[in-house]
Formats: C-alpha cells, sequence, structure tokens
C-alpha cells in the first residue's frame, strides 16, 4: 500500500486491475496429457474470479482493465489444432480472450514459437490491442501482428467535471527470445533490451499525457541492477521512476510475495490459469492530472490445497469453471481430444520423469534414442560419418514450479498422441552439431549446474537449485559421467565461467574409454538448445551440420510406431549418476504419482521422507 485515502475535496476514482499471465492455453480445466480435469488449471475457473472482481468493483463504482501478460497464444494442443480450423472458427485462445472481454494482451517468449505467420493467425480475431513493444521488424515491408504500446480510457464514477482516467500501456519481453526462437525469427526481427525500450515508450505515453502508465513485463524477479540484455529485470523496471504498475510473468511464480518486496504495485499470477492477479488504484484529481494515491496489490487463486496432518492433502477447487467459457470452447475440446487419442505405437515400460533428477527417465531415454535415429541416416557421407553419435535430451515436465502434477507418466501399453506431446511438450525442432571432448565436457558441466553444492558429510541438503530450470537438464546419451555435487558448479546460470578451478564432471567415457579433449563427437540435440536456449555456450559454438526439417515430437512419434530403425543407443549403459560421499544425503522433491514406482529406485541410496505442504513427495538421496 502507497500514499494516502485523504481526498479533502479533490475528486477520487478507484481503477482495478486484472491479470493473467503464462496460461500456456491452458483454457480449460483439463489435462489433455492424461485426458483428464486438472482444478489447478485452467482460464475457465479464472474466469469466475474475473467475474467476481468485476462485480465488487462494479459496488465501489470501480473501473477495470483485464489484462494478459503473455505465454499465453501456445502450449496445450487445444492451441495447435489443424490449419484447416483456422478457416471455420477463431483461434481457441482468441474465442476465449473475446469472451472475458480482455483490455489488452501482451506478448511473451513462447507466443513465438511457432513463427510470425502461426502468432499472425492466432491473433487474427483477437478483438482488443496486442503489444510488444520492443521487437521491432527488420525490413519496413514486414507487418509484424502487433502494436508497441497503447492508451486506453476510463471514466471514474462520480468525477463528470474531471478528464476520464488515459492509462498507457506497454509490453517487453525478454531479448533472449531472438536467440530461444533464432530458427524463426533470425534475420526478420530485432529486440530491443526490456529495461531501456521500457523506459522510452513510459516516457512516450507520459507525454501522450497518460495518468497511470502500466507495463505488462514477461519477467521474473532477477537482479536489483539493470544490466544490458537482462532476463528477468522486474527490479530494475520498478526502479524506473516512470512506471506506475508491474504485470510479471516468465517464471511462473507467484508475487506479491514478502519475501520479494517490489518498489511499485506488482502482480505475478503463477501459471496455466492458477491465479488471477488485482492491483487496485485509488487515484485522485490534482488541478491538471490524475495521481495514484493508495495502491494494493493481491492474488486470487483458484484451487487450494488442503493440508492433513502436516502432509499435502487433496487439491480442492476453489471456484467453479465459467459455464460459457466450457460452452464456447466446446468443439475445440472435443476435436483436441480425438486428436490426442490417435494411437501411434506401443511401450513395454513406464515412461515418467519423477526422476529424472536421479538419473532414471526412460520417457528422456526415448527422446534421445528418436533423435539419435531420424539423423542418423542423415549422416552418411558426410564429414560426421565415421564419429560416434550422441543424443542430448532435457526433461519438459519436471514439477517445480508447475506443481507437483507437472511430470510425464505414460503407462504400459497403448500410447496415443497426447502421450508424446507429454513427453516432449516443446514444439522445438532436430539439430546436429559436432563438437570435440573439451566441448562435451564444458557442456554436461553447465547441465551440472541444476543441482547445488551439497558438502561431504552433511545431511537434508536440498539437492536441487530452485533458480536453475529443470528444461536446462541435458543428458547426453551415449556416454557415460558421475556428477559430482560437492564441488561448486563451474557456469553461473547465464553461462558465464563462475569458477574456473571447478569440475563437476568426472569419468567421462565413451565405451569405457576416458574421453579426449580432441576427440569429436556428433550430437542430436533441439534447437532450442543450440538457438541459445539455457545459455549453452559450447552448444552454440558447435560445428552445425545439415539435419532434416524435423520437430523432436515427430521423431519420437516415428520412433515409436517402427517408422524410423531402431537406434544402437538404446543399448548404451545409463548417461550418469551422482558421484558417491560417505555419511551424505540430500533431498530431492518429486510428484505423488512417483510412489507407484519407487521399485525403480535403489532403497540402499533412497528413501521417503513425507510430503510437502505444497503436495511434493520428499525423497533422501544417499550420495
Amino acid at each position: 500500500m502507497t500514499g494516502s485515502d485523504e481526498a479533502g475535496d479533490n475528486k477520487v476514482g478507484s481503477l482495478r486491475i486484472m491479470a493473467t499471465t503464462d496460461l500456456h492455453a491452458n483454457l480449460l480445466s483439463h489435462d489433455y496429457y492424461s485426458d483428464q480435469p486438472d482444478p489447478a488449471l485452467g482460464l475457465s475457473r479464472v474466469a469466475t474470479l474475473i467475474a467476481q472482481a468485476r462485480r465488487e468493483a462494479a459496488t465501489i463504482g470501480a473501473a477495470t482493465l483485464l489484462l494478459d501478460n503473455g505465454d499465453s497464444i501456445f502450449g496445450t494442443p487445444i492451441a495447435e489444432r489443424p490449419l484447416e480450423l483456422s478457416h471455420t472458427r477463431p483461434a481457441p485462445v482468441a474465442q476465449a480472450f473475446n469472451l472475458l472481454k480482455y483490455d489488452a494482451v501482451g506478448l511473451g517468449n513462447h507466443d513465438f514459437d511457432f513463427g510470425l505467420d502461426q502468432l499472425r493467425q492466432a491473433l487474427l480475431h483477437i478483438n482488443c490491442p496486442v503489444l510488444c513493444s520492443n521487437m521491432q521488424a527488420l525490413d519496413p515491408q514486414l507487418s509484424l501482428p502487433f502494436s508497441q504500446a497503447t492508451v486506453l480510457e476510463r471514466e471514474l464514477a462520480d468525477t463528470a467535471d474531471t478528464p476520464p482516467l488515459r492509462i498507457g500501456l506497454l509490453s517487453v519481453l525478454p531479448i533472449q527470445t531472438l536467440k530461444w526462437a533464432a530458427h524463426l525469427l533470425q534475420g526478420k526481427v530485432t529486440i530491443e533490451d526490456m529495461v531501456q525500450s521500457a523506459r522510452d515508450h513510459a516516457v512516450a505515453l507520459r507525454e501522450q499525457g497518460c495518468d497511470i502508465v502500466v507495463a505488462l513485463a514477461h519477467t521474473g524477479i532477477g537482479e536489483k541492477h539493470a544490466t544490458y540484455g537482462i532476463e528477468n529485470a522486474l527490479h530494475p523496471l520498478a526502479n524506473l521512476g516512470v512506471l506506475d504498475a508491474i504485470i510479471g510473468g516468465h517464471t511462473h511464480l507467484t508475487l506479491p510475495d514478502p519475501r520479494h518486496p517490489v518498489s511499485v504495485p506488482v502482480v505475478m499470477p503463477g501459471a496455466h490459469g492458477s491465479h488471477l492477479g488485482v492491483i487496485d488504484l485509488r487515484v485522485t484529481w490534482h488541478s491538471d492530472r490524475w495521481a495514484i494515491t493508495k495502491a494494493t496489490s493481491t492474488l486470487r487463486p483458484i484451487a487450494r490445497r488442503r493440508t492433513i496432518g502436516g502432509a499435502g492433502g487433496v487439491l480442492t477447487p476453489l471456484v467453479a469453471e465459467d459455464p460459457a467459457m466450457i460452452e464456447a470452447l466446446a468443439e475445440d475440446h472435443a476435436e483436441t481430444r480425438t486428436r490426442m487419442a490417435q494411437p501411434v505405437g506401443r511401450t513395454n515400460q513406464p515412461l515418467h520423469s519423477y526422476f529424472t533428477f536421479l538419473g532414471r527417465d526412460q520417457a528422456l531415454a526415448l527422446v534421445a534414442w528418436a533423435q539419435a535415429a531420424a539423423v542418423r541416416p542423415a549422416l552418411t557421407d558426410t564429414v560426421a560419418s565415421n564419429l560416434p553419435l550422441l543424443s542430448a535430451a532435457a526433461p519438459g515436465k519436471f514439477g517445480a514450479r508447475s506443481g507437483p502434477s507437472n511430470y510425464t507418466d505414460v503407462p504400459v501399453g497403448q500410447m496415443y498422441m497426447r502421450h508424446v506431446i507429454d513427453i516432449q511438450p516443446f514444439p522445438n525442432e532436430l539439430r546436429t552439431v559436432v563438437l570435440n571432448g573439451a566441448q562435451l565436457r564444458d557442456w554436461l558441466e553447465m547441465s551440472a549446474g541444476l543441482f547445488n553444492q551439497v558438502a561431504p558429510g552433511t545431511f537434508g541438503s536440498p539437492l536441487l537449485n530452485e533458480d536453475r530450470a529443470g528444461h536446462n537438464f541435458d543428458v547426453i546419451f551415449g556416454i557415460q559421467y558421475d556428477i559430482d555435487v560437492s564441488a561448486p558448479a563451474r557456469f553461473a546460470s547465464d553461462g558465464e565461467l563462475a569458477n574456473p578451478d571447478s569440475h563437476r564432471i568426472r569419468n567421462l567415457r565413451w565405451k569405457g574409454a576416458p574421453v579426449r579433449d580432441s576427440q569429436h563427437f556428433a550430437v542430436a540435440v533441439s534447437s532450442y538448445r543450440i538457438g541459445g536456449g539455457g545459455n549453452f555456450a559450447t552448444a552454440q559454438a558447435a560445428t552445425p551440420l545439415p539435419t532434416p526439417p524435423l520437430r523432436v515430437r515427430d521423431a519420437i512419434r516415428d520412433y515409436v510406431a517402427g517408422r524410423t530403425d531402431r537406434d544402437p543407443l538404446e543399448h548404451a549403459p545409463p548417461p550418469w549418476r551422482l558421484f558417491s560421499h560417505a555419511s551424505t544425503e540430500a533431498e530431492i522433491f518429486t510428484g505423488p504419482g512417483a510412489r507407484a514406482y519407487l521399485s525403480d529406485l535403489d532403497p540402499s541410496r533412497h528413501s521417503l521422507h513425507g510430503t510437502t505442504p505444497d503436495g511434493f513427495l520428499r525423497i533422501g538421496v544417499r550420495l
């Protein structure tokens, strides 16, 4: 709360800003990967909260704005419908946003995952401004499907003798988007630094007479001070002194949070439709403009986990789904379920990611085998034809900020298309590179930064660094290595060399022999990693090889269906393990669904430690 509620003889009004972010096309409260209802997600439940918040605002005469902060256009299968359907009805996200009467939509990095043409098609029927302030076309003839900023006006109750409240909106996303989607955006657009762009657009909006400037900032908490190209910049943005409120996102956190105070009103409403963010602004007319005299920021969740006896209990919805949303999307929902039910093949073992950070993930192995099988024929008659072929894969669903149900879990038996997308939720393309043994070692060192440093002889330390994203934990199949978490991480999360004398990767071997620095390998890998995702400098510096255009998930589909040959990597030993230290135990969290697969773990090294209040299963890991 800021300012004073004293208005004196001045006119006073109120503005309620409601916000969503990182929906990732979770429009309904339904998990398309398991084909089951899921009360933890869905804009259809947030819609009920929006209606409640609007009714509350109406009772006090407050004006309202409904905003979205990006990474909402694509994500779940309902947003990836066949192209021919785009000619018969608007995209599902457009239908949902129009139904709820959004006032403006910002764009996030994942909204560009399918390129500009598909984004343009998805945005075509959205009936409100779509914004991205820090992206511009390199070719003036290229028309981008969004605006850089907009100004909205709201009449305030009981202020007939004063002008309407003018609200300027801008939207910024990480400059790294150009790397992450390089194969789709390179040579077409440029992206400016978020902080500089926000400053410039905010000043311009003030010059246009805006009383309030709100930033749709697709960015997380990050560092206190700005550096060029900073990915998570909420603090530097707040400290600009030209923004009155910020909607955060990108990192799937929830704000406000007393552990992360921000100097202006801010909300970050989680992800997948888990929360509605609400900022209430009290404004007073001071002779020539409206000024904020009071501000509050709150979050409203759609569900809450009941805690029973100190353990995480059942996730209980707090609001029902909006019937109008269910009706509007019924046709797309049915089509998506039918499409996801297409048979692909069979699996003779369960494929799950509950133990992916313990070195036991058959779903990840399947990705690696499928990638290798897809590129191996293309290496014939190339410079890499006689090189060992490795395959790098990282988990797509691993709990963390997305919650204890966010894990891949494919049962034995028939596999369907929904299982393939469950294993590979991102639409990355397949790439092949050549690198030497020294580069390979540094690639693994960067990946091993996921783990915290654990001192030998200690017990109960968290094994995973929660500030590192699990989708940046590359496992490279076809080699074997140990990860020694007693050493500090060699690389920081931004890819910079943090501890030059530290080495976590030990006993790196190929076919039982130590890998030499001068030895060369071919590696099948995703376009996201080669494009700069995760800041793996050695992967970006590797020599690219021609690879047939293919999405990773299509390679998985073809491999399961038997349309590509079984790959020799299937017979390779497991790639990695944690290096052992006497009398040392750390702790890791996983989903409660892991209970069905506890026999996969070595009981001499792993033990159950109960459940966390938010529903994760705690596992002790003896090093």
